[in-house]
């Protein structure tokens, strides 16, 4: 059996009962590293499940995932997932790809940012599509991401804006080498979210958004140290919430009194 295993949004504790009974029973676990992360380390997951965890990175889950499938096959092998299991596209592949390999599968579902979002008072029926942030470089700086942005602004929806993480992502100098080297860990804070947004928005001005258009800033939500802050684009390029993970959203422009209410609390 191949279990995806939801992992919650805060630390060791958060993982389901089911899916703790789980881990403690199988061959082997696995612990994936590069779509999200926790407020612990790997060490503190293993002092807690009581059990050895291999770090599963991007290369492994993308490319090597086959091997792992196959020993699932007569064993019953673990991947935790940070949040929810099915927040990323690369693990509904790994669904299929079990299928096709006629791998037993079992999903263990948790909290993930897309419904703890709410945690800052904006109703979830009323988001629209969720976007990615992505790091710019020097010489790539893409924005088709604000048009989806734009577009549930202009249907009165809010969007939740998930911001770019990088962990063990190869140099552009080594990926033409034989031996691959890496950048440093770096996560996206609310402050680098808001500036490219600002600048996209002063080469599109006319949508409807400006920079003084209201944000909510969000960091390690679900953690006890959970921060939220409520400033325009403009403030919140100098809004500093701390260690990653962040969030952004950009809630609708008409907001239910509620939503008014709760927010007025950040600000």
């Amino acid at each position: 059996m191949f279990y995806l295993i939801g992992l919650g949004l805060g630390d060791a504790k958060d993982i389901t009962v089911k899916g703790l009974e789980i881990v403690r029973k199988c061959d082997k676990v696995l612990l994936e590293a590069y779509t999200s992360i926790l407020t612990v380390g790997k060490e503190a997951l293993e002092e807690f499940y009581g059990r050895p965890l291999i770090i599963a990175d991007r290369e492994l889950c993308e490319s090597n995932i086959d091997n792992i499938l196959k020993e699932a096959k007569n064993k019953d092998v673990a991947l935790l997932v940070v949040g929810d299991p099915l927040g990323a596209t690369t693990h509904t592949d790994m669904l299929l790809r079990a299928k096709q390999f006629e791998v037993k599968t079992q999903i263990v579902h948790n909290a993930s940012i897309i419904n703890a979002v709410s945690c800052c008072g904006l109703q979830l029926y009323n988001f629209g599509e969720t976007i990615s942030i992505p790091y710019w470089t020097e010489t790539w700086k893409p924005d088709s991401f604000y048009d989806k942005i734009v577009q549930n602004f202009s249907r009165n929806l809010h969007t939740l804006c998930l911001l770019d993480i990088k962990v063990k992502e190869p140099t552009e100098e080594s990926l033409t080498k034989k031996v691959r080297q890496y950048m440093d860990p770096k996560f996206m804070s609310v402050k680098e979210a808001a500036s490219q947004l600002v600048q996209i928005i002063k080469r599109k001005p006319d949508t409807g958004i400006t920079m003084d258009t209201i944000a909510v800033g969000l960091s390690r939500v679900g953690a006890p140290d959970q921060t939220i802050a409520v400033k325009s684009l403009r403030e919140m390029q100098q809004c500093d919430l701390g260690p990653p993970l962040h969030s952004l959203v950009i809630p609708a422009p008409n907001l239910h009194p509620l939503e008014l209410d709760y927010l007025a609390h950040f600000r």
